[in-house]
């Protein structure tokens, strides 16, 4: 649980993201400000095409707000050139999309490795123990077409953890999925919350977001709710 004395993990201050689509320019998010503390665990929730999965990409550094600030695990994101936002995004920031995103002719095991190939360390030990934390350490040489939905989402999720990330962002981590593979994905989040990890997740799920402890909704690119749950 966070604690009144410890500083943001998080910190948007006015943020804003436009976008040039042909003559007309599309405010996909508009003065978004909110802090997130270390440990928690955030639902961004809202309708299709509301700035959900702008929010995120902006979180993880992968985009760039158009103007407003944005501090990352103490960092200012503003001015930081492409090596420092990709160092910033390997160090404190793990990635789960709702498509897995692994790679077809690599194992389990190397995909989980695969982030550390871009840091240059050893994590051949670190990568079988969170396959056991996920329950696939016995699916270590099996490639992704041999895995369930699930087992695919839970390998995605070690590789995100592969690089000891301070923040968890989760684009629809369980769009593909069916309830029962689902929910232990979601159980997983919460695992990993309550050893402090912090997580946030868009989703359209009512039971994703019912997991976690904040609810942030988005509505027309505005931040319009704000509930701890």
């Amino acid at each position: 649980m966070a604690t009144t004395t410890e500083k943001p993990i998080i910190e948007a201050q006015n943020l804003s993201r436009e976008y040039a689509r042909g003559p007309e320019h599309v405010n996909a998010l508009s003065n978004v400000s909110f802090h997130v503390m270390p440990g928690e665990m955030t639902a961004i929730v809202g309708p299709s095409g509301a700035g959900k999965s702008t929010l995120l990409h902006l979180i993880g550094c992968m985009d760039l707000p158009t103007s407003g600030s944005l501090h990352i695990d103490g960092v200012d994101t503003a001015g930081l050139k492409d090596r420092q936002l990709t160092r910033l995004r390997r160090d404190s920031v793990g990635f789960v999309f709702q498509q897995f995103g692994l790679i077809p002719t690599l194992n389990v095991l190397e995909n989980v490795l695969m982030p550390t190939l871009f840091s240059g360390r050893q994590e051949a030990a670190r990568a079988l123990q969170l396959l056991e934390q996920v329950g696939l350490a016995h699916r270590a040489k099996h490639r992704p077409h041999e895995l369930s939905g699930g087992e695919m989402q839970r390998t995605a999720i070690a590789r995100a953890l592969i690089n000891s990330p301070r923040i968890l962002l989760a684009d629809e981590p369980t769009g593909n999925l069916d309830s029962a593979s689902g929910a232990e994905v979601l159980q997983l989040f919460k695992s990993l919350n309550s050893k402090g990890l912090t997580v946030v997740l868009v989703t359209h799920n009512e039971s994703a977001a019912a997991t976690a402890s904040r609810r942030m909704t988005i509505a027309d690119g505005q931040l319009v709710a704000d509930i701890r749950q």
